[in-house]
């Protein structure tokens, strides 16, 4: 990240003093980069301190007031503009625990805007989506998952990695697994496409029908991380169980053994919140009709900390602001960085556009 942080601030620092290799200036502001950077600061105060910025959240309202206060320390200004409003909610905690056949604590967590459960949590017999002939027979199946937990991932044959496969396996058995995965992989898709409803709508109709809760395993084909996305539930909460957790439900299921596990899900519906593109400026006065523009969008996921998508790109703005408003004489081009001039949101409200360019 400090390459990429080196080259961008060669590039900015290079439109303002073309030319000039061996300007006393872009030695100061390489030498600060090098010997006083402040990215691995930032990083732990937004990334560790705050954590994840899902958009309507306290989190990204106070990595909002952050990101200004930082400025300011710096004497740069900057401001939160508004931008419409999102769906309000918090994150609690969340506790699983398999209490039949056997007690396990287990590893999950709930999708972003999940429902909770109540306080004292739900315990509940879980079941696997069946494998029915066709939508109608779903519909008939249906009123079966009344009080109990539903699983609707497939259950993955392995938890490795390929690259790890393919550095410890013989190459017959990685094309061996590779093969029952896909074949498990149709089979699965196949009778999600049997009850007749989209993957999203699905967990609705399991709701609607009286499911204490869904289970699900959106893995990344990654060492133990899964994916967290959002909650299509409205009543009962969405769980995300880590891979080899859910592989043991589902085999326990699978074999007649009825597992139970208890949920504990605390979350909280905030209803609106408002939005908002935080920007700052260092203004010129040479050249007040030119700009560059610097941005990183700022909300994020947040089933991690939001470091690669995009808190590092935010940190690393921030540093080339920092370090251009100390070094650069103020007799030159405008600055102008945001956390993205956010035009639209998609259904979860991810920003959809999250550079743009304007003039100030």
């Amino acid at each position: 990240m400090k390459k990429l942080f080196t080259l961008t601030l060669f590039i900015c620092v290079s439109l303002l003093v073309a030319g000039q290799s061996k300007d006393p200036i872009i030695e100061s502001i390489i030498k600060e980069a090098n010997g006083n950077s402040q990215l691995e600061k930032l990083g732990y105060e937004l990334m560790d301190g705050i954590g994840p910025r899902l958009v309507g959240t306290p989190q990204m309202q106070k990595a909002h007031d952050w990101a200004v206060a930082k400025y300011n320390s710096w004497n740069i200004t900057a401001r939160n503009e508004k931008w419409g409003e999102w769906r309000a909610w918090e994150r609690g905690i969340t506790h699983i625990d398999l209490v039949h056949p056997r007690i396990k604590s287990l590893e999950g967590m709930q999708l972003a805007w999940s429902p909770a459960t109540p306080a004292k949590g739900v315990t509940a017999e879980v079941v696997i989506l069946p494998d029915v002939a066709d939508s109608i027979a779903f519909q008939k199946w249906l009123p079966s998952v009344k009080g109990k937990f539903v699983m609707i991932s497939m259950n993955q044959p392995t938890g490795r990695p390929d690259y790890n496969w393919e550095e410890f396996a013989t190459k017959e058995s990685f094309e061996k697994m590779k093969n029952e995965r896909d074949e498990i992989t149709k089979a699965w898709n196949d009778r999600l496409s049997k009850t007749g409803f989209g993957r999203r709508d699905l967990s609705t109709a399991l709701e609607n029908a009286g499911a204490v809760g869904v289970l699900a395993c959106n893995w990344s084909r990654g060492f133990g991380v899964n994916k967290i996305f959002s909650a299509s539930t409205k009543k009962v909460p969405t769980i995300d169980i880590s891979l080899e957790d859910y592989g043991l439900l589902y085999r326990l299921a699978e074999n007649g053994a009825s597992p139970k596990i208890k949920v504990v899900s605390e979350s909280k519906d905030l209803g609106v919140a408002p939005t908002y593109n935080t920007i700052a400026e260092i203004k010129g006065s040479s050249k007040a009709d030119e700009y560059v523009m610097l941005s990183a969008h700022f909300d994020s996921w947040d089933g991690g900390t939001g470091a690669t998508d995009n808190g590092t790109g935010t940190i690393m703005m921030m540093e080339v602001m920092r370090i251009l408003k100390k070094y650069i004489p103020t007799q030159s081009v405008p600055f102008w960085w945001d956390t993205g001039e956010v035009k639209s949101r998609d259904s979860t409200g991810h920003g959809v556009l999250w550079k743009t360019i304007r003039r100030l």
